[in-house]
């Protein structure tokens, strides 16, 4: 969970309006979700110094769908492959608003003449809160979105590192790169 951090005035009780040295500054962890960082003076859990009031669960993507009309242009996408990219635009990190694909995500796809897909793909990074989530989802959104395809096996690379000029130009308008 990404949070920021938003700064807090606190006076004493017996402010005056010239007193600007009674003022003390303090930062609070703000997040989307409404969620606070621990203070010093709140009971921590034993774990990574959570509040144990204040726990929010690990992200969780949403199950790719697609209505009948997409499917439809799925289908009539062009060969495999691309009814594969096209699937494959119906998958996003529930931290940003841009497909895996666009976001560049995804280095290669193979398939054999058996149906098979092969899909070689990276993450923003190594500690992506969806990382054990994203192959299922995308192994969902081939097998769910394009007909005739066999098996899908989606595999996980490293090398080379994802950056973010491997983003579509799409991509980069909409999260302000450029």
């Amino acid at each position: 969970m990404m949070e920021f951090f938003r700064r807090t005035k606190q006076t004493s009780p017996e402010a005056q309006p010239a007193a600007a040295e009674s003022e003390t500054s303090s930062y609070d962890a703000w997040s989307p979700e409404g969620a606070t960082a621990v203070s010093p003076a709140t009971e921590t859990s034993p774990v990574a110094g959570l509040q144990q009031d204040n726990y929010s669960p690990p992200l969780t993507m949403e199950t790719p769908e697609a209505n009948e009309e997409e499917l439809k242009s799925i289908a009539n996408a062009g060969s495999m492959a691309e009814q594969v990219t096209a699937a494959l635009k119906k998958v996003y990190d529930p931290e940003i608003p841009v497909d895996i694909y666009e976001m560049g995500l995804v280095y290669g796809v193979d398939i054999s003449e058996a149906k098979d897909v092969t899909i070689r793909m990276t993450l923003t990074s190594p500690g992506c809160p969806v990382a054990e989530q994203m192959p299922g989802m995308v192994q969902h959104a081939v097998h769910s979105f394009v007909q005739g395809v066999r098996e899908v096996d989606v595999e996980i690379v490293w090398d080379p590192p994802w950056t973010p000029d491997l983003m579509s130009e799409a991509a980069q308008l909409e999260l302000g790169f450029m």
